[in-house]
């Protein structure tokens, strides 16, 4: 017999393993692959990730602290960062863009709604996590200069949805 648990924690990783691949094959600019993604579960790992979330609250705002508790919650995050490479586009200076910043940003956001397709698919809870990006490069868990964090939960009810679940009645 396998126990639900046991189930549950490996269809996560699986889904976290096939959310990789989809951020991994999404569509970027010139073709030039600058996306990077690293998968937490580790029990330990999470709550680093959390603790750093809550230090940062002070300095990025209250909701680090909210999503801190959602990462506590999460059976796994999957990371996803993109880095700032040349890609050989230049943008008039009259715009005043860097294309190269700007093209680093559209491939995470891409290949992070690859990702998040994916575990959609499959009925993996998720959320998109601008704090746990923030977190998670300070950490280090991460080469990359943009990134993102994607937490996934398999639980009776969406603990990413309804985010007062841990107020005490």
């Amino acid at each position: 017999m396998l126990p639900e648990a046991d189930l549950i924690r490996s269809g996560v990783l699986r889904v976290a393993e096939l959310m990789v691949i989809a951020a991994k094959t999404a569509p970027k600019a010139r073709g030039i692959d600058n996306v990077v993604s690293v998968v937490i579960s580790d029990p330990g790992e999470l709550e680093r990730l959390a603790s750093k979330m809550e230090e940062l609250a002070s300095k990025y705002g209250s909701f680090f602290e909210r999503d801190a508790r959602c990462v506590r919650e999460s059976d796994a995050v999957v990371i996803i960062g993109s880095k700032v490479v040349d890609i050989g586009v230049k943008a008039p200076k009259e715009l005043g863009i860097d294309m190269n910043t700007y093209m680093a940003i559209v491939n995470l956001g891409i290949a992070v709604g690859s990702a998040v397709k994916v575990a959609s698919m499959l009925n993996v809870d998720n959320r998109i996590m601008y704090s746990i990006g923030v977190a998670a490069k300070e950490i280090g868990f991460v080469d990359a200069d943009y990134v993102l964090g994607i937490p996934l939960s398999v639980k009776g009810k969406n603990i990413y949805f309804d985010r007062f679940w841990w107020v005490k009645k």
